[in-house]
């Protein structure tokens, strides 16, 4: 299954919700102001750590850029994807359940 989160988890808790209800070896990917999460040293920087460990969790690139956040800020173990890598784990993923 692949989890779509879009809001900031600093307004909204739609991540820690996906995080909860996630199962293990299922995807995760940022979007939006979900890309936020995906920064090292932030007060949610610890609890996405730990979710690596049992999910794989992609942040979107083009949306990291329109914030100004580099690659080298991220949490060690988050893959950046394109467009095209949204649409392949959508392709993989028998379902998709956005996080709003």
């Amino acid at each position: 299954m692949l989890h779509t989160v879009n809001k900031s988890p600093f307004e909204k808790n739609s991540l820690e919700t996906c995080l909860r209800l996630a199962k293990p070896g299922n995807d995760i990917l940022l979007i939006e102001d979900a890309v936020y999460a995906a920064m090292d040293g932030t007060s949610v920087a610890d609890t996405v750590s730990t979710a690596v460990e049992n999910f794989k969790i992609y942040v979107l690139g083009p949306d990291l850029a329109s914030r100004g956040i580099g690659q080298n800020e991220l949490i060690k173990g988050i893959e950046v994807v394109d467009y095209d890598g949204f649409v392949r784990l959508a392709a993989e993923n028998n379902t998709v359940q956005s996080w709003l």
